[in-house]
């Protein structure tokens, strides 16, 4: 289901408390938690939501200016995942940061598992600023993945990175218009750890596809980087059983600053990839793991 709700600076809905702080450039249904284990129904029929608003002065004016040469203004950004966590942060930065229209795409079923329907972005392009943050995460050891582990990882994590992306950047080539992407990955595809097998192959897949689409999407000046946060305590890390000190503590041991990440440590770090304050960089994949990867 699609919405739009831009609207006039003189709607009377601006006067309610939601309003006034934003909370709905998200989607406001219900989310279910976008951690996963192994009971997972595939037949659950995926939707996507998309909600659009448009920061208001009002907004603008209760906080801080991020930023300073006014590269976020008039511009729209597209973040996948935003119902809570990372990709709700995000989105709400991206709003305060001045961009006129966020379009926060989330999920209202309860094992959805699949963005299917790329084509239905088509009326709010362009989109120069791009965040691929939605996922799962299944957890399981080896030898207890199933086909459906498999199937729902890599549709949820991978599949949308390159439909999404394709309709995008393919409307900015047409426009001469540049842009950047920011992919959502993890430490996880670059260290082994129990049970997280095929959710470190995901983030691997997304790693290397960012690379790749760097390096074909450069020529038409769309930059394509990627964010690897260690653990970040979501409803997603909690889920992952990371706010137990007994598994948290060999982790955090070998982590030099010694503790995890919070929402802004991955929030500022995906705004300066997305900003032309990084203009020169693209193809990387950022470690945000507080030395973990280093040691």
């Amino acid at each position: 289901m699609f919405r739009d709700w831009t609207h006039s600076s003189n709607d009377s809905r601006d006067s309610s408390p939601a309003r006034q702080n934003f909370s709905n450039i998200l989607t406001t249904p219900k989310v279910s938690s976008s951690t996963r284990t192994n009971n997972l129904s595939s037949n659950v029929p995926p939707k996507m939501v998309i909600r659009i608003e448009r920061a208001n002065e009002d907004f603008h004016n209760n906080h801080t200016n991020l930023d300073e040469n006014n590269f976020f203004q008039s511009k729209t950004a597209c973040v996948t995942g935003a119902g809570r966590g990372i990709g709700r942060a995000v989105a709400l930065r991206l709003a305060q940061a001045g961009c006129s229209r966020v379009i926060a795409l989330g999920k209202t079923e309860a094992h959805l598992f699949s963005l299917s329907n790329e084509a239905a972005i088509q009326p709010y392009l362009p989109i120069q600023l791009l965040v691929n943050n939605a996922g799962v995460l299944i957890l399981n050891d080896f030898h207890d993945i199933h086909q459906k582990d498999f199937d729902i990882s890599f549709q949820t994590n991978v599949r949308p990175i390159i439909g999404l992306t394709q309709e995008i950047t393919r409307d900015l080539i047409a426009r001469n218009l540049p842009g950047s992407i920011v992919n959502v990955s993890s430490i996880a595809s670059a260290i082994a750890a129990q049970k997280f097998m095929v959710y470190a192959g995901t983030k691997a897949c997304m790693d290397a596809f960012t690379r790749n689409m760097a390096n074909e999407l450069g020529l038409h000046q769309i930059r394509v980087n990627s964010v690897q946060p260690t653990v970040v305590l979501t409803d997603m890390g909690k889920a992952a059983g990371w706010e137990n000190e007994q598994q948290a503590a060999p982790l955090l041991a070998k982590t030099p600053l010694g503790r995890f990440a919070e929402l802004d440590d991955v929030v500022e770090p995906i705004l300066f990839l997305l900003s032309n304050k990084s203009s020169m960089i693209t193809g990387t994949c950022l470690p945000i793991d507080g030395g973990y990867l280093a040691t």
